[in-house]
C-alpha cells in the first residue's frame, strides 16, 4: 500500500431489523436491491420508507372499469400505484394521464414508470395542481373515459423528515406539497391572526382545542416540526383537567398533534380551494358515460365530494352516484393501517 492509497472505508451497516431514522432505512429506500427487506416491512403492516401503498385498488378498478383503447386520468399520481394498475388495462390503444404538484416525487415516479416500459404514447405525465385538469383536454382529445383522485398525502411525503409533514421526526416546519410555491407553515404561524388560526383549526380538522392552541401558536417563530409539537404538548398540558389520567393525556395529545399538522397542511396548500375548483371543472372533463372515483381521508374532503356528486345527480350531470362511501376491506386495513380512514365515492357522467 502506498502513501497515496485512499483510507479504507467501512461499509455502512444496516441499523438493525427496525431502523428508526429515515436515512438509516437505506434497504427500504432501494427496493430493487433489497426486495426481501421491503417484503418484511410490509408483512408487519407497515409502509417501507420512500414508498406508498395504494389504497382500495381493487375497488377503484371495479368502479372505473378501464378497457383497451380508453383514456384515463390519475389526478394525483403520487407513487404511481393506481396508475400502474390501470395502464395495462387500457392497452392496446389506450392512454393514461398523470398529474401531480410535487416537484420532488413526480420525477422519481415518472422514471420508475418509464423504466417499466410505459413511454409517452402510453403515459403522459404533467406537473400541475389537479385544479388545472382542464388544461389536459386538448391533448386528451376533449375528455376522459375515467378519472381518479386520491386526496391523501403520500407516505413518501409523510415519512421523509426533510419534507416537514410529520411531528414524529425533526424537520423543517414546511408542510407544502410544492416547496417552491406559497407560504410554509412556519411563515403562516408568524403572520396569521389568532382568530384566523382558530377558524382554520376548527374548519380544517374539527379541533376541539382550537382556542387555546390558536392563542399559544399565533405569532410564534417555529422553525421545526419538533418545536411545534413541543409547544402543542405544553399547551395541552395546561388545557387538560388535573384529574385526567396520564395514558389518556398521551392518547389525546397525539390526536391533537395529528389534527394541528393536518389543519396547517390544508391551509398552506389551499387543499379545500383546489378541491372545489377541481370538482367544479370535473364534469366537463368527462366523456358521456365517463366514470370518476375519489378517495378522501377526512370529513372536510368527503363532504365536498358528496355534495358535488349529489348536486350533479339532481341536475342531471351524473346519471348515478355512490349512495354511501366505500371503505377499505378489513384485510386491507389490517395490512395497511393508513387505509382505515379512507372513503371512496364514485359517479358516472350522464350520456347527454
Amino acid at each position: 500500500m502506498t502513501d497515496a492509497s485512499p483510507p479504507h472505508k467501512r461499509r455502512v451497516r444496516y441499523a438493525g431489523t427496525h431502523p428508526r431514522q429515515f436515512e438509516d432505512k437505506y434497504k427500504e429506500l432501494d427496493p430493487t436491491r433489497h426486495a426481501a427487506e421491503v417484503d418484511k416491512v410490509m408483512q408487519r403492516g407497515q409502509t417501507p420508507a420512500g414508498m406508498h401503498r395504494s389504497i382500495c385498488v381493487d375497488e377503484i378498478l371495479a368502479i372505473l372499469k378501464p378497457v383497451p383503447g380508453e383514456t384515463g386520468l390519475d389526478l394525483t399520481l403520487g407513487f404511481g400505484g393506481h396508475t400502474l394498475a390501470m395502464l395495462p388495462l387500457v392497452q392496446p390503444g389506450g392512454r393514461m394521464f398523470g398529474m401531480d404538484v410535487d416537484p420532488i416525487e413526480l420525477p422519481r415516479t415518472t422514471a420508475r414508470l418509464r423504466a417499466l416500459g410505459f413511454g409517452e404514447e402510453a403515459l403522459s405525465v404533467h406537473r400541475a395542481n389537479f385544479s388545472e385538469l382542464v388544461t389536459l383536454l386538448p391533448e386528451a382529445g376533449g375528455g376522459f373515459d375515467f378519472v381518479l383522485a386520491d386526496l391523501g398525502v403520500s407516505s413518501m411525503q409523510i415519512d421523509n423528515p426533510a419534507r416537514g409533514f410529520s411531528f414524529r421526526a425533526d424537520g423543517p416546519l414546511d408542510l407544502r406539497l410544492d416547496p417552491s410555491s406559497g407560504q410554509s407553515a412556519s411563515e403562516l404561524l408568524l403572520c396569521v391572526t389568532r382568530h384566523r388560526l382558530r377558524d382554520l383549526l376548527t374548519d380544517n380538522s374539527d379541533e376541539p382545542f382550537a382556542i387555546p392552541l390558536a392563542a399559544a401558536l399565533q405569532g410564534q417563530y417555529l422553525e421545526t416540526t419538533v418545536q411545534l409539537a413541543d409547544l402543542v404538548r405544553a399547551t395541552m398540558e395546561l388545557a387538560y383537567k388535573r384529574s385526567m389520567p396520564v395514558e389518556e393525556r398521551l392518547v389525546e395529545t397525539k390526536k391533537v398533534l395529528q389534527r394541528t399538522f393536518q389543519a396547517l397542511r390544508i391551509e398552506v396548500n389551499n387543499e379545500f380551494g383546489v378541491l372545489d375548483t377541481m370538482l367544479l371543472n370535473l364534469p366537463a372533463c368527462l366523456k358521456p358515460g365517463g366514470r370518476v372515483a375519489i378517495l378522501s381521508f377526512h370529513s372536510g374532503e368527503d363532504r365536498r365530494v358528496k355534495k358535488c356528486f349529489q348536486t350533479g345527480e339532481r341536475n342531471g350531470t351524473f346519471s348515478s352516484v355512490a349512495a354511501d362511501p366505500i371503505r377499505a376491506s378489513y384485510d386491507e386495513q389490517r395490512s395497511n393501517p393508513r387505509s382505515s380512514s379512507a372513503k371512496l365515492r364514485w359517479a358516472v357522467r350522464a350520456l347527454h
